[in-house]
C-alpha cells in the first residue's frame, strides 16, 4: 500500500498503489545521464508532490477521458499539479482539475502512483484518482499553461501520451473498465476532532466539546469532504460530532440526520444499530458518510469489513483507536445487478491541523 503524508489508499485491484519500476536513482555525480521523466523506484523518497485525475464519462461511443494539451511541453496528458501548502493530495487533485479544465469532480477510486526525474531532477510523485464529472465551468489556468482540453476515446488515450509513466494509471482505469468497476460510489467513516480530555470535563459526556485543534480539523474536512461530496450524513448527536461535521453540512447545504445507536451510550447498549447505520449507507447508493466515536469505529468497521473484497479485509482498521482525530476512511462501493454492494477500494485521509 503506497503512502504519502496524511494519505493511505488500497483497491481491489491486482495493482496495488505503487509506482511502475523502471528504473533507480542515478548515481551521485551522474545525474546528468538521467532524463527528466525517466521512472524512479518506489524506495526513493519524493522531494515533490503532486496529483492528477483521470476523468471519465461514459458516451454512447464508450468511454472517454479527458486530457490536457500543454504548450510548453507540446504534449497531451491528464490534469495534474504540485500539492499547494495546506491541501491534501485529493484536494490537490480536484483544485488542478477545475483550475485546468473547468470540470467540477468527485473522486472516485485511487490509481496508481507514479516517480519520476522531473525537469530540474527532483524526484516527483504523483497519484491519481478516477473522477467523474458533475458540471462544467471556467478554467482559469493560463493558455501559456494549458491551451487544449479534450474528451478522448479510452482506446486512443494511449496514443496521445507522451511520457511513459502517465501509462500506469491509464492501464489501472482501462482494466475497470473492462470489469465494469469503475462508477463507484463513496461512503466516508469520520471520527470526530479532538475534543477536550474526559478528565478535564465535568459536565455530560454528551456535551464535551471540541478544542482549538479539532475545530482546525473541523474548518479542515470542509475542503476535504468535499472532493467526494456525500449527500447523506448520519452522525452521533453528542456535540463533539456534530460540531466535527456541522462546517462540511452548512457549506454543502446537506442535512445532518442524527442516530443514537452511533453514541457510546448507545454502541454499548446495543452493537447492532452501528453496524444497520453503515450497512445502509453501502446499500443505498449514495454518497455518504457517518461521524461517529472511536469506540463506535469497531462496530462501523467489522460491517465494512463484511462487504469488503477478499483483498481489502486487512486494510480496514481492526485496532483500537482505528481512526486518528479528525481522520477519515472513503470506501468506494460499487453496486451490480443482483449482487450485494462491495466494497472494491479504501483510503484514508488526515484533516491538516
Amino acid at each position: 500500500m503506497s503512502t504519502s503524508p496524511g494519505v493511505e489508499s488500497a483497491q481491489a485491484d491486482p495493482a496495488e498503489r505503487v509506482a511502475p519500476a523502471g528504473g533507480s536513482l542515478p548515481p551521485t555525480g551522474v545525474a546528468a545521464a538521467w532524463a527528466p521523466g525517466d521512472l524512479v523506484m518506489n524506495g526513493t523518497a519524493p522531494t515533490v508532490l503532486a496529483a492528477g485525475v483521470l476523468c471519465w464519462r461514459s458516451t454512447p461511443a464508450g468511454i472517454e477521458l479527458l486530457m490536457v494539451h500543454r504548450p510548453k511541453y507540446d504534449d497531451w496528458s491528464f490534469p495534474k499539479g504540485k500539492l499547494e501548502a495546506g491541501e491534501t493530495l485529493p484536494e490537490c487533485a480536484i483544485r488542478e482539475l477545475g483550475e485546468e479544465t473547468g470540470v467540477e469532480a468527485v473522486l472516485g477510486r485511487t490509481l496508481p502512483s507514479v516517480r519520476y526525474l522531473d525537469q530540474n531532477g527532483a524526484v516527483k510523485q504523483a497519484d491519481y484518482w478516477v473522477a467523474r464529472p458533475l458540471r462544467q465551468g471556467a478554467r482559469t489556468a493560463p493558455l501559456s499553461e494549458i491551451d487544449a482540453v479534450e474528451w478522448v476515446p479510452l482506446e486512443e488515450v494511449g496514443e496521445r501520451l507522451a511520457h511513459p509513466t502517465d501509462a500506469a494509471p491509464l492501464d489501472a482505469i482501462a482494466a475497470m473498465a473492462v470489469d465494469g468497476e469503475l462508477d463507484t460510489t463513496p461512503v466516508l467513516v469520520v471520527r470526530h476532532g479532538t475534543a477536550r480530555p474526559r478528565d478535564a470535563w465535568a459536565r455530560a459526556d454528551a456535551e464535551r466539546p471540541l478544542i482549538g485543534s479539532g475545530r482546525r480539523q473541523a474548518a479542515s474536512l470542509v475542503s476535504l469532504l468535499t472532493c467526494w461530496q456525500p449527500e447523506h450524513i448520519l452522525s452521533s448527536p453528542w456535540r463533539r460530532c456534530i460540531d466535527t461535521i456541522t462546517p462540511y453540512a452548512a457549506r454543502a447545504k446537506v442535512k445532518v440526520r442524527t442516530k443514537g445507536g452511533l453514541t457510546e451510550r448507545g454502541f454499548r447498549r446495543d452493537q447492532d444499530k452501528a453496524r444497520k447505520h453503515l450497512m445502509d449507507l453501502v446499500d443505498r447508493g449514495r454518497p455518504s458518510l457517518i461521524c461517529t466515536h472511536r469506540p463506535v469505529l469497531g462496530g462501523v468497521f467489522r460491517a465494512l469489513r463484511e462487504r469488503a473484497a477478499r483483498d481489502l479485509v486487512k486494510l480496514v482498521p481492526q485496532e483500537d483507536p482505528y481512526l486518528a482525530p479528525g481522520e477519515v476512511l472513503v470506501a468506494h462501493v460499487i453496486h451490480r445487478a443482483n449482487r450485494l454492494p462491495m466494497v472494491v477500494g479504501i483510503e484514508r485521509h488526515q484533516a491538516l491541523r
